[in-house]
């Protein structure tokens, strides 16, 4: 890990028992930090609160899938965003093929982590937010490329999701939503078809992680 880190991310190594996770996109490896285990940081004042769990700190098959995607794009002079960033994977990605990346989460910690992680793959830290798709922040702006992996685990996220997306995509922008087939997949799809928005599948990809075998979709949403 790059001995320049800030001390906010440097502290990370501090706050937590970190364990690194490789994983290859399009012929390189990108090292990620994480937590050692996401149960380990589950907080039972926060589950009250508003049910939040911490979804982040683990790298999903999905994530793998929409970086695969997105290393095949071009991105100068192009704006991204990532909703739901977690470690960053995709976010990463992006920048590496030259978005300049906005990585947004709900937890203030995995913004610390994508940040960690993009020091660590590229060399220099990336632009993030704090996002509560509940509440979205003024002046977030609008993207060229809209990234969201696995982030429809819950039913109500269905329209705070779709929202968040078509609100942040450009006139001639795309997102990319990759998802396993959660619960509120469809319910969000819909909801973007009736914002407005073009949806259609994309591609659907077999991903395999030891035992654990997925089928990864992608779909595509453009602005009507």
């Amino acid at each position: 890990m790059n001995a320049a880190l800030a001390p906010e991310l440097a502290s990370l190594e501090h706050r937590f028992v970190l364990q690194a996770r490789e994983v290859a996109i399009a012929g390189r490896t990108w090292r990620l930090d994480r937590p050692r285990s996401a149960e380990d940081l589950i907080n039972d004042a926060d589950f009250a609160r508003d049910e939040r769990l911490p979804y982040w700190a683990d790298l999903w098959a999905s994530a793998i899938v929409l970086a695969g995607e997105v290393a095949t794009l071009e991105g100068a002079a192009k704006r991204a965003v990532e909703f739901g960033a977690g470690l960053g994977l995709p976010s990463l990605v992006a920048a590496s093929v030259g978005f300049n990346v906005t990585a947004t989460d709900y937890y203030d910690d995995a913004l610390l982590f994508a940040r960690r992680n993009a020091v660590g793959n590229l060399g220099h830290d990336i632009a993030t937010a704090h996002v509560d798709w509940r509440a979205m922040p003024d002046g977030l702006g609008r993207f060229d490329l809209v990234l969201a992996a696995d982030v429809l685990y819950e039913r109500p996220y269905a329209a705070l999701v779709a929202r968040a997306v078509t609100d942040a995509l450009a006139v001639d922008g795309v997102a990319l939503i990759a998802d396993p087939g959660r619960v509120a997949l469809q319910a969000c799809l819909d909801e973007c078809a009736a914002r407005g928005a073009a949806v259609a599948e994309r591609c659907a990809v077999r991903h395999v992680d030891g035992e654990a075998k997925h089928t990864i979709t992608i779909y595509e949403v453009r602005l009507g």
